[in-house]
């Protein structure tokens, strides 16, 4: 039996503890926030100086591929003359591309891309009351734009080079320039019935891509004619007057 001494000296029993609400616990877990601490932007982080720096010596070395591809050929290119074009120490394209042949395969790749969002762009400017013929004459501009504007080298060496190309190389080029020829189609077809184009929708995109594609060769951007009377010129061998 305890003393009345001792019943006063023992300690009360602590009390349970009271549950947090969900906010409350969140609350005390969340650690405090300064509030001149700046807050982290959103979207994508941009890239550091080195990304970029990265980015601008793979397209000195695609730049500088291509044209040596066409003025030299592929076989007779080799990784150091590429370098010494693009600036760089003769093992630096291998940082980038594993080989030349990859090196190759981005250089028409890549181009091909570019000039199928391009397209599509110039497409989606158009109003929605453009004619069958200014569908055909923007398409026509753009693609003289793509053989004999500023970033023309991938055309020509994708002419001249197909073939040293590994057949899986080929065939993923192939499905981006099926997709920008094909988009040529429904324009055609619409001129067909018509009754202006001069030959079968399928046969005369044949026909204007190989005509077109033929100016790389002969085009003379000094004293020749600019590429919106090339545009003209072009209309008037495949559309007739309606």
């Amino acid at each position: 039996m305890e003393s009345p001494a001792t019943r006063r000296k023992r300690p009360a029993a602590p009390k349970a503890p009271v549950p947090l609400t969900a906010p409350a616990a969140r609350a005390r877990k969340a650690p405090a926030i300064a509030a001149n601490e700046p807050r982290r932007p959103r979207g994508r982080p941009r890239k550091t100086a080195e990304e970029v720096d990265d980015g601008n010596r793979r397209r000195k070395l695609m730049d500088g591929a291509a044209r040596l591809f066409l003025t030299k050929g592929f076989a007779a290119t080799t990784t150091r003359d590429i370098a010494a074009a693009a600036g760089m120490h003769s093992g630096s394209p291998f940082y980038h591309f594993e080989s030349k042949g990859a090196l190759l395969h981005a250089v028409m790749n890549e181009g091909m891309v570019m000039a199928l969002q391009s397209q599509q762009q110039a497409l989606a400017a158009l109003p929605p009351t453009a004619t069958p013929r200014e569908q055909l004459r923007v398409l026509i501009r753009h693609h003289f734009e793509i053989l004999l504007g500023p970033r023309s080298g991938f055309i020509p060496v994708m002419l001249y080079e197909w073939r040293s190309l590994t057949p899986a190389q080929r065939k993923g080029i192939a499905r981006v320039k099926d997709a920008y020829e094909a988009a040529w189609m429904p324009t055609l077809e619409a001129l067909s019935r018509q009754g202006t184009l001069q030959a079968a929708p399928r046969l005369a995109r044949l026909f204007l891509f190989g005509a077109l594609n033929w100016a790389v060769q002969w085009f003379a951007p000094k004293g020749g004619k600019s590429l919106d009377e090339l545009t003209g010129e072009a209309l008037a061998l495949f559309i007739r007057e309606a």
